[in-house]
């Protein structure tokens, strides 16, 4: 069985960060996506859909620190139904969402208005697992991207 989601969108609005009890950072998205197509009449359609991403931990925390309204983002994560009652009305509510275990930035280094605290490759194009995930104490995040090919 497979559970996994990749999505490719902009972000509607500035992440929302907060800490659970157990002082675990949580951050929540929302992002839109968008297929466009042409009609039988030849008129060009478009539909919007708006998905809430949740970031935990150092994730969350990059989330909150990098992403902006606007951002272009690609999330890689899974989906999770969730339920409670509602207080006012006693009824079951549902809720589905992505849980992220990985994003990454998109666009061009000039989509960034320029370099984050005067440092060279410490713009918002960096994915979060570069900034989060290696353990190795000489890995240096300004040159993680060097690699990539293109």
């Amino acid at each position: 069985m497979l559970n996994h989601v990749i999505l490719i969108g902009h972000l509607g609005r500035d992440p929302e960060l907060r800490t659970t009890q157990s002082g675990q950072t949580v951050a929540n998205l929302r992002l839109a996506t968008s297929r466009r197509w042409t009609d039988r009449d030849g008129n060009r359609q478009e539909q919007t859909e708006w998905h809430t991403i949740v970031c935990w931990g150092r994730q969350a925390e990059v989330a909150g620190q990098y992403l902006t309204r606007g951002k272009l983002v690609s999330v890689e994560g899974r989906l999770q139904t969730r339920s409670w009652e509602d207080k006012q009305t006693g009824q079951k509510r549902y809720a589905t969402e992505i849980v992220c275990r990985n994003f990454q930035m998109l666009g061009g280094r000039g989509d960034t208005g320029g370099q984050q605290d005067g440092q060279p490759g410490h713009g918002r194009n960096q994915s979060a697992a570069a900034q989060s995930a290696p353990q190795d104490p000489g890995f240096d995040p300004a040159g993680a991207d060097d690699d990539i090919p293109f």
